[in-house]
Order: C-alpha cells, then sequence, then structure tokens
C-alpha cells in the first residue's frame, strides 16, 4: 500500500502537501440518481413544484458544492476550478433523475471529491424542494465515473 499520506509523525491526520506535484489538466466525472414516485417525478419534468423549478436551483447548487468542497471535506485542497457542468437526466421505470457532474481544472491535484459533491450537493437539493410531496424518496448510486490527469493517470469505471 506504501505511505499513509494523511497521517504525520504523530498518527494525526494532516493535509498532504502538494507542492511539489506536477501541473496537469485534470477532469473528474460523477454520477448518482435520486428515486421518486411518479407524482413527484412529474411535477419535477413540468416544473410544477411549489418551491420553484426544481433542477434549475439543484444545477446552481451542485455548482456552488463542487466551488467549496474544501470547505466542507476537511483534507480536501482549495483549487481553482476552470469547469463545472452539472446535468440531469429523467428517467423512467423507475422514476428517478440522473445526476452527472463534470469537473475540471489545471493543477496539482484532482477533482473527484469536487465532482462528488457536486452530484451528492444537486440530490440533496432535489431531496428538500420535493420533499413536501414525497419524503421517501432516495438517493443511490453515487460514485466516480471518471478521472484523467495527474500522476496515478486515468480513470474509467468497470461497470
Amino acid at each position: 500500500m506504501g505511505e499513509l499520506t494523511h497521517f504525520n509523525g504523530q498518527g494525526r491526520a494532516r493535509m498532504v502537501d502538494v507542492t511539489d506535484k506536477a501541473v496537469t489538466h485534470r477532469t473528474a466525472v460523477a454520477q448518482g440518481e435520486i428515486y421518486m414516485n411518479e407524482e413527484t417525478f412529474a411535477h419535477v419534468k413540468a416544473g410544477t413544484m411549489k418551491k420553484g423549478d426544481v433542477l434549475a436551483v439543484a444545477q446552481v447548487a451542485g455548482i456552488q458544492a463542487a466551488k467549496h468542497t474544501w470547505e466542507l471535506i476537511p483534507m480536501c485542497h482549495p483549487l481553482s476550478l476552470t469547469g463545472i457542468d452539472v446535468t440531469f437526466a429523467l428517467l423512467e421505470d423507475p422514476c428517478r433523475v440522473e445526476i452527472t457532474a463534470q469537473v475540471t481544472c489545471t493543477g496539482v491535484t484532482g477533482v473527484e471529491m469536487e465532482a462528488l459533491t457536486a452530484v451528492s450537493a444537486a440530490a440533496l437539493t432535489i431531496y428538500d424542494m420535493c420533499k413536501a410531496v414525497q419524503k421517501d424518496m432516495r438517493i443511490e448510486h453515487i460514485r466516480l465515473l471518471s478521472k484523467s490527469g495527474g500522476k496515478s493517470g486515468d480513470y474509467q469505471i468497470k461497470e
């Protein structure tokens, strides 16, 4: 396994020093789903939820979350992100919204956590905006689909 990079000499957590890492173009794509019943799905699709346009608000929430990942996840570095795209697919049988986030930067550390955080926040926002209609929605399958750049190279999920 090699050296445990997130622990100091006393065995306590530390943020990894990335000073000497090479600057590379980095991209990460994450995805997740929120499952709902037909009534909730119809409101989301038609844009008739009382709180407003669910997907528009969730998109902004996902973008904001990616930008603030370093403030939420203790060992993440603050990054100068160069691109964030949060998209949605409305899928039936079963009714669900598939959320995809792609995050890019040119830097010394990856953007996987930013993409995963964007998906998570978008899903939570959808839940928040729809909970008056349905409380038993399920957020599932949040995962990294791919990443590129950096010392560890490229990754593509095997499905």
